[in-house]
Protein backbone atom coordinates (compact mmCIF):
# COMPACT_ATOMS: atom_id res chain seq x y z
CA UNK A 1 0.00 0.00 0.00
CA UNK A 2 1.56 3.45 -0.93
CA UNK A 3 -0.32 6.26 1.76
CA UNK A 4 -0.71 9.22 0.58
CA UNK A 5 -0.84 11.37 4.02
CA UNK A 6 -0.31 10.85 7.64
CA UNK A 7 -2.55 12.12 10.85
CA UNK A 8 -1.37 12.26 14.32
CA UNK A 9 -2.49 12.56 18.17
CA UNK A 10 -1.05 15.56 19.32
CA UNK A 11 0.19 15.09 22.85
CA UNK A 12 2.28 11.82 23.13
CA UNK A 13 2.66 11.61 20.18
CA UNK A 14 4.30 15.07 18.24
CA UNK A 15 4.88 16.88 21.80
CA UNK A 16 5.76 16.03 25.17
CA UNK A 17 3.12 18.14 27.05
CA UNK A 18 2.28 15.82 30.13
CA UNK A 19 4.27 18.06 32.80
CA UNK A 20 2.59 21.23 31.95
CA UNK A 21 -0.84 19.60 31.88
CA UNK A 22 -0.34 17.79 35.27
CA UNK A 23 0.72 21.39 36.54
CA UNK A 24 -2.23 23.17 35.56
CA UNK A 25 -4.71 20.23 36.98
CA UNK A 26 -2.43 20.14 40.00
CA UNK A 27 -3.19 23.98 40.74
CA UNK A 28 -6.74 23.90 40.19
CA UNK A 29 -6.78 20.65 42.59
CA UNK A 30 -4.75 22.65 45.09
CA UNK A 31 -7.14 25.91 44.92
CA UNK A 32 -10.13 23.75 46.15
CA UNK A 33 -7.81 22.13 48.85
CA UNK A 34 -7.57 18.75 47.25
CA UNK A 35 -4.69 16.76 46.88
CA UNK A 36 -2.88 16.66 43.89
CA UNK A 37 -1.07 13.79 41.54
CA UNK A 38 2.27 12.52 40.48
CA UNK A 39 3.08 13.34 36.95
CA UNK A 40 3.10 9.37 36.19
CA UNK A 41 -0.10 9.33 37.06
CA UNK A 42 -1.38 11.84 34.59
CA UNK A 43 -0.07 9.72 31.66
CA UNK A 44 -3.96 7.60 32.61
CA UNK A 45 -5.62 10.51 33.19
CA UNK A 46 -4.92 12.33 29.70
CA UNK A 47 -5.90 11.15 26.38
CA UNK A 48 -9.96 11.32 26.22
CA UNK A 49 -10.35 15.14 26.59
CA UNK A 50 -10.03 18.05 29.01
CA UNK A 51 -13.30 16.67 30.77
CA UNK A 52 -12.36 13.10 31.54
CA UNK A 53 -9.06 14.35 32.41
CA UNK A 54 -10.69 16.32 35.91
CA UNK A 55 -12.98 13.49 36.23
CA UNK A 56 -9.87 11.61 36.38
CA UNK A 57 -8.24 13.87 38.85
CA UNK A 58 -11.12 15.21 41.10
CA UNK A 59 -11.45 13.14 44.07
CA UNK A 60 -14.52 10.48 43.84
CA UNK A 61 -17.05 12.48 46.10
CA UNK A 62 -16.49 15.42 44.12
CA UNK A 63 -16.86 14.14 40.56
CA UNK A 64 -20.58 15.76 39.82
CA UNK A 65 -20.84 17.20 35.95
CA UNK A 66 -21.29 20.60 37.29
CA UNK A 67 -18.41 20.97 39.17
CA UNK A 68 -16.39 19.14 37.01
CA UNK A 69 -17.46 22.00 34.51
CA UNK A 70 -16.08 24.48 36.99
CA UNK A 71 -12.92 22.48 36.97
CA UNK A 72 -12.61 22.58 33.10
CA UNK A 73 -13.07 26.30 33.06
CA UNK A 74 -10.30 26.88 35.78
CA UNK A 75 -7.96 24.62 33.71
CA UNK A 76 -8.44 26.27 30.68
CA UNK A 77 -7.69 29.81 32.72
CA UNK A 78 -4.26 27.99 34.06
CA UNK A 79 -3.46 26.13 30.52
CA UNK A 80 -3.53 29.20 28.78
CA UNK A 81 -1.53 30.74 30.83
CA UNK A 82 1.13 28.14 31.32
CA UNK A 83 0.64 25.50 27.91
CA UNK A 84 4.51 26.03 26.75
CA UNK A 85 6.48 26.20 29.89
CA UNK A 86 7.64 22.89 29.95
CA UNK A 87 5.90 21.16 26.69
CA UNK A 88 8.37 20.51 23.82
CA UNK A 89 8.63 18.64 20.24
CA UNK A 90 9.56 14.98 20.96
CA UNK A 91 13.31 14.28 19.87
CA UNK A 92 13.25 13.51 15.88
CA UNK A 93 9.68 14.94 15.36
CA UNK A 94 10.26 18.10 13.42
CA UNK A 95 12.66 15.71 11.29
CA UNK A 96 10.36 13.39 10.88
CA UNK A 97 7.86 16.00 9.88
CA UNK A 98 10.26 17.63 6.94
CA UNK A 99 11.27 13.78 6.00
CA UNK A 100 7.54 12.71 4.96
CA UNK A 101 6.37 16.32 3.54
CA UNK A 102 9.64 15.71 0.80
CA UNK A 103 8.05 12.21 0.23
CA UNK A 104 4.54 14.56 -0.85
CA UNK A 105 2.28 13.10 1.77
CA UNK A 106 -0.22 15.27 3.37
CA UNK A 107 0.16 15.82 7.20
CA UNK A 108 -3.09 17.12 9.85
CA UNK A 109 -3.65 16.94 13.51
CA UNK A 110 -6.35 15.28 15.33
CA UNK A 111 -6.71 15.72 19.20
CA UNK A 112 -9.15 15.78 21.89
CA UNK A 113 -7.34 18.23 23.53
CA UNK A 114 -9.67 21.92 23.27
CA UNK A 115 -9.64 22.70 19.21
CA UNK A 116 -8.06 26.33 20.53
CA UNK A 117 -5.65 24.95 22.51
CA UNK A 118 -4.69 22.33 19.14
CA UNK A 119 -4.61 25.25 16.81
CA UNK A 120 -2.40 27.49 19.03
CA UNK A 121 0.07 24.98 19.94
CA UNK A 122 0.50 23.62 16.88
CA UNK A 123 0.60 26.87 15.17
CA UNK A 124 3.73 27.58 17.54
CA UNK A 125 5.82 24.36 18.00
CA UNK A 126 4.65 23.44 13.78
CA UNK A 127 3.91 26.53 11.37
CA UNK A 128 2.56 25.74 8.45
CA UNK A 129 3.11 22.14 8.17
CA UNK A 130 -0.43 20.80 8.93
CA UNK A 131 -2.98 21.03 6.53
CA UNK A 132 -5.47 20.83 9.26
CA UNK A 133 -5.79 20.94 12.58
CA UNK A 134 -8.50 19.63 14.81
CA UNK A 135 -9.34 19.60 18.59
CA UNK A 136 -11.95 18.91 20.48
CA UNK A 137 -15.21 20.93 19.53
CA UNK A 138 -19.13 21.34 19.08
CA UNK A 139 -20.67 18.97 16.73
CA UNK A 140 -17.44 16.87 16.55
CA UNK A 141 -17.58 13.15 18.86
CA UNK A 142 -14.29 13.21 20.80
CA UNK A 143 -11.84 9.98 19.83
CA UNK A 144 -12.11 7.04 19.51
CA UNK A 145 -15.26 7.99 17.35
CA UNK A 146 -14.33 8.01 14.09
CA UNK A 147 -16.18 11.01 12.97
CA UNK A 148 -12.99 13.74 13.48
CA UNK A 149 -10.74 11.03 11.36
CA UNK A 150 -12.91 10.53 8.55
CA UNK A 151 -13.98 14.69 8.57
CA UNK A 152 -10.11 14.83 8.63
CA UNK A 153 -9.49 12.55 5.62
CA UNK A 154 -12.09 13.99 3.44
CA UNK A 155 -10.63 17.44 4.40
CA UNK A 156 -7.26 15.95 2.90
CA UNK A 157 -8.92 14.73 -0.15
CA UNK A 158 -7.57 10.80 1.12
CA UNK A 159 -9.37 8.36 0.94
CA UNK A 160 -9.27 6.18 5.08
CA UNK A 161 -7.03 3.23 3.30
CA UNK A 162 -4.44 5.74 2.45
CA UNK A 163 -4.27 7.42 5.60
CA UNK A 164 -1.62 6.42 8.48
CA UNK A 165 -2.82 7.14 11.75
CA UNK A 166 0.07 7.81 14.85
CA UNK A 167 -1.26 7.79 18.32
CA UNK A 168 0.15 6.64 21.55
CA UNK A 169 -2.97 5.72 23.47
CA UNK A 170 -6.08 3.17 23.43
CA UNK A 171 -8.21 5.92 22.35
CA UNK A 172 -5.53 7.05 18.88
CA UNK A 173 -5.61 3.41 18.17
CA UNK A 174 -9.30 2.41 18.73
CA UNK A 175 -10.15 5.88 16.33
CA UNK A 176 -7.63 4.53 13.49
CA UNK A 177 -9.26 0.73 13.33
CA UNK A 178 -13.08 2.60 13.65
CA UNK A 179 -11.86 4.98 10.57
CA UNK A 180 -10.39 2.16 8.31
CA UNK A 181 -6.66 3.70 8.73
CA UNK A 182 -3.93 1.85 9.26
CA UNK A 183 -2.76 2.43 12.93
CA UNK A 184 0.53 2.92 14.22
CA UNK A 185 1.53 3.23 18.21
CA UNK A 186 3.88 5.05 19.01
CA UNK A 187 6.43 3.91 22.35
CA UNK A 188 7.43 7.48 23.55
CA UNK A 189 4.79 8.75 24.48
CA UNK A 190 2.21 8.21 27.76
CA UNK A 191 0.98 4.55 27.33
CA UNK A 192 2.58 1.22 26.72
CA UNK A 193 2.82 -1.44 24.25
CA UNK A 194 0.39 -3.67 25.35
CA UNK A 195 -2.47 -1.27 25.48
CA UNK A 196 -1.47 -0.40 21.90
CA UNK A 197 -1.54 -3.80 20.48
CA UNK A 198 -4.60 -4.76 22.19
CA UNK A 199 -6.35 -1.86 20.84
CA UNK A 200 -5.46 -2.70 17.19
CA UNK A 201 -1.61 -1.47 16.59
CA UNK A 202 -0.58 -3.09 13.36
CA UNK A 203 2.84 -1.68 13.72
CA UNK A 204 4.72 0.08 17.08
CA UNK A 205 7.19 2.20 16.63
CA UNK A 206 10.15 3.14 19.45
CA UNK A 207 11.43 6.62 17.40
CA UNK A 208 10.08 9.17 15.25
CA UNK A 209 12.10 7.95 12.18
CA UNK A 210 11.14 4.83 12.40
CA UNK A 211 8.47 4.95 10.81
CA UNK A 212 10.32 6.09 7.58
CA UNK A 213 12.01 2.51 7.81
CA UNK A 214 8.73 0.75 8.56
CA UNK A 215 7.27 2.31 5.42
CA UNK A 216 10.04 3.69 3.38
CA UNK A 217 8.05 3.48 -0.02
CA UNK A 218 5.60 6.01 1.69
Amino acid sequence: MKYKGVIFDLDGTLLDSLEDLANCVNQVLKCHGFPSHALEKYRYFVGDGMYNLLLRALPCEQRQDSFIKQCVTEMKGEYAQHWADKTRPYPEIPQLLQALQKKGLKLAVLSNKPDEFAKIVVARFFPGQFVQVVGECAGIPKKPNPQGALAVAETMQISPRELLYLGDTNTDMQTAVAAGMFPVGVLWGFREATELEASGAKVLIEKPLDLLQVFPTT
